[in-house]
């Protein structure tokens, strides 16, 4: 995922301002203005707006991660595919023209979850030594589309469209070089894409939903660059002045003017003009509402034979035995937690047996050969369904030596029953691993499916996710095999029914607030990983 945020423009490309009917009169004399470099330029006065009710999209920032404190709603149907795309915004416009500007303020008056800000800025092509020294002399033309790497770009757009994770380069405009670590963006609902050259590429125009060019008078875009680069960037005056001459203002008029055809939109002034920003607003939220179809969850597929990907440990007397206590409602909390811990520790073996194996040989002290198995070098991560899923982690790194952990919040929105993903934390490359999927109950399926996709959208392969429960309902069973069909799918337990406030019957109650010795939940929790 990634919070939305400034990126800096890169050196772009200038124009006179359009002449429209909301244009405001020019800046002065261009001597005066830079004059007064280097100084920052001074922050807009802020206005408010009807939809700018909140200041800051819906997230919570700590020193390590971001948090989002709305939830997003299904985004896939019963059968485990993706339903509705991201709504991809494009803005063109000049460089220092604002677009970042604009971009931001409509995430902040836009007030939806899940809404990504990604910067052309970022696709800039890797210079060989070359292209390296004419950059460092101002003689490079990053204003020309053959600067950017569309390739990638259109790759990586399309993909965030679709509800995939992606993999963003970040560009160091010091250095004129991308940096080694790439940033993972990842569950866009809307997608704010900004750059000087985004409506110069076919496919790329095919993935935007609306297209809006950013239009702000060419002399204050130039004293915003000159700030910009020097400030920002370690360059001098001559050098910023070389290159706007040389090839911002040519690249401009050549490739980026003549764009403002197809722009649904024009916004003069930039960032200052609300009226347009309210507009661009109104039409985002209507044109959510029109392809927003609900995710259907309910299980179309009840009364048949339980699927063979599910695995169910055997009632052997301990077993059952260990049932018999925790699901006991007169159980105390210490005893609950610990039979639970038991009754963990077995699941986990049992679903460690599913993980491929290879023969090798090994000697014994006693100078013999001994014929056995060995796991293949792949990783396995353990990932938990928040918060009772995560009472399974302690059973599972005691059975797995320096395994690495990731974590899923999902939660039932109580006005519509869905779940909702509210926060994530995956390990790094967790596409070639084994993922052993933990909740402590499973009703309906709808977490645990929620938990799946997410999975598949940061490309692990659907064969190597392995669904663990304590204990399932059919219903949630039917639900995950029929969208899934190649999870493996491991419990100690599989009950029949789920009632009209979707517990499990016989069921256990809610996991989680009995071991963590919490109030009990409202009717639409299913379980503890979809806690109210």
């Amino acid at each position: 995922m990634a919070c939305p945020g400034h990126h800096p423009e890169a050196p772009g490309p200038e124009r006179r301002g359009a002449a429209g009917p909301e244009r405001g009169p020019g800046p002065g004399p261009l001597g005066s203005l830079l004059s007064r470099l280097p100084l920052a330029p001074a922050p807009a006065p802020r206005r408010r707006t009807a939809s700018q009710c909140k200041p800051e999209p819906p997230l919570l920032r700590t020193s390590k991660r971001t948090i989002y404190t709305a939830g997003r709603p299904p985004w896939y149907s019963e059968t485990g595919a993706p339903v509705d795309e991201a709504f991809v915004i494009g803005l063109c416009g000049g460089s220092a023209s604002g677009k970042t500007t604009v971009a931001t303020r409509i995430i902040e008056a836009l007030d939806v979850p899940w809404v990504v800000l990604l910067s052309m800025d970022s696709f800039y092509k890797v210079l060989d030594e070359g292209q390296q020294a004419l950059a460092a002399r101002s003689d490079y033309n990053f204003d020309h589309p053959d600067a950017f790497d569309f390739e990638l770009l259109v790759s990586v757009l399309r993909k965030l469209k679709k509800g995939k994770s992606v993999k963003v380069p970040v560009y160091d405009f010091t250095t004129h070089s991308r940096r080694r670590e790439w940033k993972t963006v990842y569950g866009a609902n809307v997608i704010v894409f900004e750059g000087i050259l985004a409506f110069a590429n076919k496919e790329l125009l095919k993935l935007l939903d609306m297209k809006v060019f950013v239009d702000t008078d060419s002399d204050i875009r130039l004293v915003r660059r000159l700030q910009r680069d020097i400030m920002e960037r370690g360059r001098d005056v001559a050098g910023v002045i070389k290159q706007y001459n040389k090839f911002v203002k040519p690249a401009f008029e050549q490739y980026i003017e003549p764009t403002v055809q197809v722009a649904d939109i024009v916004v003069p002034r930039g960032g200052e003009n609300f009226v347009a920003l309210d507009l661009i607003v109104q039409h985002v939220h209507s044109q959510l509402e029109k392809v927003s179809q609900g995710a259907a969850l309910a299980s179309a597929h009840q009364g048949q034979p339980l699927p063979k990907t599910l695995s169910v440990l055997e009632s052997t007397p301990q077993v059952r035995g260990m049932h018999t206590i925790i699901r006991n409602k007169d159980t105390t909390r210490d005893e609950f937690i610990f039979y639970s811990k038991r009754l963990m520790r077995l699941l986990i073996e049992h679903a460690l047996s599913f993980l491929p194996l290879k023969s090798v040989t090994v000697e014994t002290p006693q100078g013999t050969m001994y014929e056995g198995k060995r796991f293949h070098r792949q990783r396995i991560t353990g990932v938990s369904i928040l918060r009772a899923g995560e009472t399974m982690e302690q059973a599972l790194t005691a059975v797995c030596k320096d395994i690495r952990l990731g974590k899923i919040l999902i939660q039932t929105n109580l006005d519509t029953g869905e779940p909702e993903l509210h926060y994530l934390r995956l390990p790094k490359e967790i596409s070639e691993d084994y993922v052993i999927l933990m909740d402590s109950t499973v009703s309906t399926g709808a977490a645990a499916m929620m938990a799946v996709r997410v999975l598949l959208d940061h490309d692990v392969q659907e064969d190597r996710i392995f669904l663990l429960s304590l204990l399932m309902a059919e219903m949630g069973v039917h639900s995950v095999a029929y969208a899934f069909p190649r999870v493996h799918i491991i419990t100690t337990a599989v009950d029949k029914r789920v009632n009209e406030e979707f517990h499990i019957i016989p069921g256990i109650g809610n996991f989680g607030d009995r071991y963590f010795g919490t109030d009990g939940p409202s009717a639409w929790c299913e379980n503890d990983s979809m806690d109210c």
